[in-house]
């Protein structure tokens, strides 16, 4: 009788000698080594695969980059520059924001002005407001732009503005009131008393301009 091709080895398992195939065949070195090169391959075959499908869905993704960059790009939502407000310092120490332009020509020493404003203390504290703030009615001042009626910082935030204008300025005592007789003076006494209690203060007024009347107007009746 002719030697068999193969060593049969007893398997690990409490098996006979008439054990599954698959009891020998696990024990069989030689398939061993084959099946563990069948593994090897088959991992290359896959990281293989792998990395050309990236590459290919990166040289896709290129593409697409070159052809059209606003697909590629993030959606960002749109985004405003804020705005800067500018402070002007004039001569007299009045610092001036423009708050809004307004439209128009610009309103000149002389000119007759009707405007609304508010008046508050540096720290913030409330003066006086030609506003109601409840209720929103509004008495707005008509003054002359002249430095002999009018608080010189006031004149100077006016002198410039255009019609729907608003400005923010702060006027110190010197460009203020310093006397009695300047205006704008609230009419009732509460607010009166207390805008003169503060006048030796630095004070915020925030304008804004309603209407120029012009020499050819015929002037409000306020001044008839």
């Amino acid at each position: 009788m002719g030697v068999l091709p193969f060593r049969l080895v007893t398997p690990p398992c409490n098996a006979s000698i008439s054990a599954s195939p698959s009891c020998v065949e696990n024990t069989n070195p030689n398939y061993a080594v084959s099946k563990s090169l069948h593994n090897r391959v088959s991992t290359i075959t896959v990281k293989r695969f792998s990395r050309r499908l990236l590459l290919q869905f990166l040289g896709l993704n290129r593409m697409i980059c070159y052809a059209s960059p606003a697909l590629a790009a993030p959606i960002m939502p749109d985004m405003k520059e804020p705005e800067v407000i500018r402070t002007m310092k004039l001569p007299s120490g009045v610092r001036i924001q423009d708050i809004v332009q307004g439209e128009g020509p610009e309103a000149v020493s002389g000119d007759l002005v009707e405007f609304n404003y508010v008046c508050r203390r540096a720290n913030g504290y409330f003066v006086y407001s030609t506003v109601d703030q409840f209720s929103g009615e509004s008495k707005p001042v008509v003054l002359p732009l002249d430095e002999n009626q009018m608080i010189v910082g006031l004149k100077e935030v006016l002198t410039g503005m255009r019609v729907g204008g608003k400005r923010r300025a702060l006027i110190p005592p010197s460009a203020g009131y310093v006397n009695d007789n300047l205006k704008p003076i609230p009419e009732e006494f509460g607010p009166r008393r207390s805008l003169f209690s503060h006048a030796q203060e630095p004070l915020v007024f925030e304008v804004q301009l309603l209407k120029i009347w012009v020499m050819t107007m015929e002037p409000p009746s306020v001044f008839n």
